[in-house]
Order: structure tokens, then C-alpha cells, then sequence
């Protein structure tokens, strides 16, 4: 495998669980657990909710999780193939998939989390696109968790700062398209 083929799968692999992480709450929102807002409807000084109600604590309970399954995923492919053990950024053998899995999951919905305040204070709805924030919140968020581990390269941040805004948007217009979104976007 090429180095340049092979440092296009690794960003793509490692993005994997981040992104299924911040799929999750929209799958789970008609579940009815844990389904209190992170802020508890508070307001924040401006009078404005400091995160909204759609930013509940289920969706932070299931996106963490559904992190960490997928990150066993690739923990068990990488201990059963070398191609997995060259695509992977992390070395599964050292580093434990859990704690791997949960720094994903919760830093893609941190960052998920503080996008919103922003755009609570910009007078942006829940669900309207705020470009490029609403694509690469998950990436800033995911790698500033994942840095406690392994300190991803400049040239893999500028890559997926680049590759992810596209994915977003792909998978979005899907959701659109089967009924699961409101928004393209």
C-alpha cells in the first residue's frame, strides 16, 4: 500500500466512530431515556437557552457508546488483520479501546455541544446550518479528546478538516433523503 493511500485510510478509519458518535442522538431521539437537556432548559445571560433542548443527555449516553462499540470493532479487525493494523491510528495492542472509543465519542459531542452555544448566541435554530461549523464540530472536538492519547500529525488535522465537511454533508443529504433529517444540511 502507498504511503499517500494508506494516510487517506487511516484519517478515514479513525473518523469512522466519531462519526457514527454524532449520528447517534438523531437515531435515538424518540427513545425515552435519560431525555433531559443538558442545560436543563436553563437561559443563558442574553436570555437565549444556553445549548436547547435538543441537546439531551441520551444523546450523549448513546453516542458515547455507539463510540465505543465501534472503536471494539476495530479493536477486534485489528487483531485479526494486518491490513487493519495499517490502517489504524492507533495500536490496539497498547492502548485500550474503551477509553479509545469513549474520548472519541465524547469529544464529538462536546464539540457538538459547544457549537451549539455559539449558535444559541447568533440566533441560529436547532437544525439550520451554520457553515463550516456544523461539519467540523466533530472533528475539532474528536481530536482535541483523542490528543490525550496519540497527538494526531498537522498534515491528518488539515485532512480531515478538509474530508469530514464533505462526508457531513453526504450523509446528511442521505438522511434527508430517507426521512430521518429535516435538513440537507
Amino acid at each position: 500500500m502507498t504511503t499517500a493511500i494508506q494516510f487517506l485510510l487511516i484519517g478515514i478509519y479513525l473518523m469512522i466512530p466519531a462519526a457514527i458518535a454524532n449520528m447517534m442522538p438523531v437515531f435515538v431521539r424518540k427513545i425515552n431515556f435519560l431525555n433531559c437537556p443538558v442545560d436543563f432548559n436553563k437561559k443563558w445571560f442574553d436570555g437565549k437557552p444556553i445549548f436547547g433542548s435538543h441537546k439531551t443527555y441520551r444523546g450523549f449516553f448513546f453516542g458515547i457508546f455507539a463510540a465505543i462499540f465501534a472503536v471494539y470493532i476495530q479493536n477486534l479487525l485489528y487483531k485479526s488483520s494486518l491490513f487493519f493494523q495499517e490502517i489504524s491510528f492507533f495500536n490496539y495492542n497498547e492502548q485500550s479501546f474503551i477509553i479509545i472509543g469513549f474520548l472519541i465519542g465524547f469529544g464529538v459531542l462536546f464539540g457538538d455541544l459547544a457549537k451549539s452555544f455559539f449558535k444559541r448566541r447568533r440566533n441560529i435554530k436547532p437544525g439550520e446550518s451554520w457553515f463550516p461549523w456544523d461539519q467540523i464540530d466533530l472533528v475539532i472536538g474528536g481530536l482535541i479528546f483523542v490528543s490525550l492519547i496519540k497527538v494526531p500529525s498537522w498534515q491528518m488535522i488539515i485532512f480531515l478538516l478538509i474530508i469530514t465537511p464533505l462526508f457531513h454533508i453526504f450523509f446528511n443529504h442521505i438522511g434527508f433523503w430517507i426521512g430521518i433529517r429535516e435538513t440537507k444540511w
